[in-house]
């Protein structure tokens, strides 16, 4: 048998859709914790003691900096003109019609 999805509301637990299973079936319920951790660093996770602070400052330090070629930044700039170009041009098509 495959799982189903269902939602714990008001004290019950509400299934996502119908459920096939035979009068008398026995279930396992667990959280679907993938649904329930957040991304990234939960605040009351998030350590503000000096060690903690001078250690994340030790971390940025360690940071090698980021090194763009001129043709790289050539590049930047003519796809940057591009897309300006291209949303000038093209600006009044998504409000045509919309002051009638």
């Amino acid at each position: 048998m495959n799982a189903i999805g269902a939602t714990w509301n008001d004290g019950r637990i509400v299934p996502d859709g119908p459920v096939d299973r035979p009068e008398g079936c026995r279930l396992r319920i667990e959280p679907d914790l993938a649904a329930l951790d957040p991304i990234g660093v939960r605040e009351e996770d998030w350590s503000n003691s000096p060690e903690a602070i001078a250690n994340w400052m030790a971390w940025y330090d360690s940071l090698e900096p980021l090194v763009i070629t001129p043709q790289e930044e050539a590049d930047i700039a003519a796809w940057r003109r591009s897309v300006k170009e291209y949303t000038i041009a093209h600006m009044h098509q998504g409000i045509e019609g919309l002051g009638e």
